[in-house]
């Protein structure tokens, strides 16, 4: 009698582990991961909660991403969030509305390192994803925005996806009529430049 009690202990215990609900990849960014003119299925995060929950033990993927934001509303919100969600990786993609409002690129870096620091302090992996502008905005400014997350990913050890529409930007066939979001047949696209610094966070 004993005996099958502790089986019956035992595989509850496994039952328990089993069940443990699945670690989450919180993904604050802008109007490049909030599926903008697209199906929410169709958006990138979307496909890679659906990658992620295949994977064993299974992750999912919060999308606290807004069109619009700007890293220092990002910034306002990532606390919260923090708290909200309790991510064991922040996939960290905002910087596009503040190149095209022209935001003095000091401050741009000051709101993307705290952004990194507050995570880290969480004890959160972080992949920064960087942007590119459209080239009116001219050599010096573009690259200087380039620098800024290349700079932060070396001094602040995390990982990096230089620019999140690596391959896609430069094909009209991929990108809707503004000539800044991805059409929704490009998504996986960019989620397979999102997945590869990705997958070693996961482990």
């Amino acid at each position: 009698m004993r005996r099958c009690l502790w089986l019956l202990i035992f595989l509850g215990g496994i039952g328990s582990a089993q069940a443990a609900p699945p670690k989450t990849v919180l993904v604050l960014g802008d109007s490049l991961s909030a599926a903008h003119n697209i199906p929410v299925e169709s958006g990138w995060v979307n496909l890679l909660d659906a990658r992620l929950g295949k994977m064993v033990p299974k992750w999912t993927a919060i999308n606290a991403s807004i069109s619009g934001e700007t890293s220092l509303s990002g910034r306002n919100r990532l606390p919260g969030l923090l708290r909200k969600y309790r991510p064991s990786v922040l996939i960290l993609e905002l910087g596009a509305n503040d190149g095209l409002r022209g935001l003095p690129l000091p401050a741009l870096r000051e709101n993307l390192a705290t952004m990194i620091k507050v995570a880290q302090h969480a004890k959160v992996r972080v992949l920064l994803i960087g942007i590119e502008l459209p080239v009116n905005y001219g050599p010096q400014y573009r690259d200087g925005l380039r620098a800024i997350y290349v700079d932060l990913a070396r001094t602040l050890h995390t990982s990096l996806v230089p620019f999140l529409l690596d391959g896609i930007a430069l094909d009209p066939a991929l990108m809707q009529d503004d000539g800044l979001h991805p059409v929704a047949s490009a998504e996986e696209k960019v989620l397979n430049n999102v997945w590869e610094p990705l997958r070693p966070l996961l482990d």
